[in-house]
């Protein structure tokens, strides 16, 4: 069970030493004026891993890239977003599910093609569930966890970019167990450094 605590780090790693390999064997085409900041929100489909199967919720994100690593690693940045998985949370066989997480951390964006960034991410944070249990004053806790994922940016126009993501979370033992849930969101980003022409 303690085996899934290595999985995010390593699929972030893994990850990340591609994207920078792959960055290093040709030069990058992005020159982006403007802030490095991009924000977008987004739908989120997770399995949640708490005897409820998958929900639906909301997500937000922001990335900002400083630009101090130099040309190679340009495209690495923090992240910090934000997500509440609450839609249909009152299915009979687990009632009152609700997951809310905060997490913060690096993010390694390709941007050697024009109109599609793929990146990978690896962020620690703090979630909370809200859940049913025997007890009448015990249906709420808080733990910090990992998590690691990536996905890719594709661009609608100017600024306005699509963000498809994945993101494997590992919390901390709640209850006897290790959650890890796990799933996929789906937003609009937009970029304040990508403006109209880049």
């Amino acid at each position: 069970m303690r085996f899934k605590l290595f999985v995010p780090p390593i699929l972030a790693v893994a990850l990340l030493a591609a994207t920078v390999t792959a960055s290093a064997q040709v030069a990058p085409a992005y020159q982006a004026p403007g802030i490095p900041l991009t924000i977008g929100a987004g739908a989120s489909s997770f399995d949640v891993d708490w005897g409820h199967g998958r929900m639906l919720g909301t997500s937000a994100w922001a990335d900002y890239y400083p630009g101090f690593f130099g040309s190679h690693l340009s495209g690495l940045g923090f992240e910090v977003e934000g997500r509440d998985i609450s839609i249909g949370r009152n299915l009979p066989q687990q009632k009152n599910i609700r997951q809310d997480t905060i997490e913060g951390g690096g993010i390694y964006t390709l941007r050697t093609l024009h109109y599609v960034h793929p990146y990978a991410k690896m962020m620690i944070g703090f979630g909370s569930y809200d859940f049913t249990s025997p007890s009448p004053t015990y249906s709420h806790d808080t733990r910090a966890l990992m998590a690691g994922g990536g996905g890719f940016d594709a661009r609608i126009y100017g600024p306005f970019w699509a963000r498809v993501d994945y993101e494997y979370q590992v919390w901390q033992k709640l209850l006897g167990n290790y959650p890890d849930p796990q799933g996929f969101s789906v937003g609009v980003l937009y970029d304040f450094g990508r403006g109209k022409g880049h």
